[in-house]
């Protein structure tokens, strides 16, 4: 692949329209099809349709995840049965099961960016950050002093925690596992509690950040949640919330998705980007 083999930008938010960018100054000859916003730099060639993207287009560069602002997982599988060949290169990120099957089944080489470490730290960065920022927009308290829970203990839970505890908040970490429990507490000096535990001191906690991709907050545990309570979602959809319970009790919850696209469009997409030329050149 080289700057000769025509590149789509397709779909997603801020990010793809700052990739098309950078890939435009470089040189790359770039097609785009449903972006967020048009490109400033007149140097790239618009698309109307899912099949001229495949016409025209070798090396297609997905929204993260990668349905965002394109079709449902089930028509975009269909389309890619249908329209894909070898020829072609998919990059994108957070890729459904469903597609990366239809994927091998064609031999398509496909990269998914957020399988990528490097990535998926740098990603947590921002999402973290962006969680932050929807939580004091939520709430008419500070943070610093704040109960704030934070439940699981991946790689996005531990730098949001670490920049909870920078805030001055008080940081509890509910996870299933005894080796996350043991870290976060004796590594990065929270507190902890298992999740078995977690209904003992759920009305403790003016701040709830849910990082687990499963219900986790059903009717039973949001039954414990204090009233003023400000509850911010940044698992993958659909999230780990009962959000019509939630909404029945009042409670402020909501699903906060692609936050980094959101929150740091430019620099998230100067992240992506630096994987994306090693792919590609």
């Amino acid at each position: 692949m080289s700057v000769h083999s025509k590149i789509a930008i397709l779909g997603g938010d801020m990010r793809q329209v700052y990739i098309a960018e950078n890939l435009i100054k470089k040189g790359y000859s770039v097609c785009t099809y449903r972006l967020e916003k048009p490109i400033q730099d007149g140097r790239y060639t618009e698309l109307h349709s899912f099949e001229d993207v495949f016409k025209k287009c070798q090396i297609l560069i997905c929204p993260i995840p990668l349905t965002k602002n394109t079709l449902p997982i089930k028509d975009l599988a269909i389309l890619f049965d249908e329209q894909l060949t070898e020829d072609h290169v998919l990059i994108g990120g957070a890729i459904p099961k469903e597609i990366k099957e239809i994927l091998d089944e064609k031999k398509i080489v496909y990269y998914d960016l957020m399988k990528n470490e490097k990535v998926a730290i740098l990603n947590a960065v921002a999402t973290a950050e962006g969680s932050i920022a929807a939580a004091i927009q939520s709430s008419v308290i500070n943070l610093h002093g704040s109960n704030c829970l934070v439940l699981g203990y991946g790689r996005c839970a531990k730098v949001l925690a670490g920049k909870l505890k920078g805030l001055n908040a008080i940081v509890t970490v509910a996870s299933r596992t005894e080796e996350a429990l043991a870290y976060a507490n004796a590594v990065a000096g929270l507190e902890t509690v298992h999740l078995s535990d977690l209904k003992k001191i759920l009305p403790n906690f003016e701040f709830i950040f849910n990082t687990i991709p499963s219900l986790i907050l059903d009717k039973n545990y949001l039954t414990l949640v204090r009233p003023d309570a400000v509850i911010i979602d940044i698992a993958s959809a659909p999230g780990g919330i009962d959000y019509e319970y939630a909404d029945k009790r009042g409670l402020s919850a909501k699903l906060y998705l692609g936050l980094p696209g959101k929150t740091a469009p430019k620099i998230s997409a100067d992240i992506l980007e630096d994987e994306i030329l090693k792919i590609i050149d």
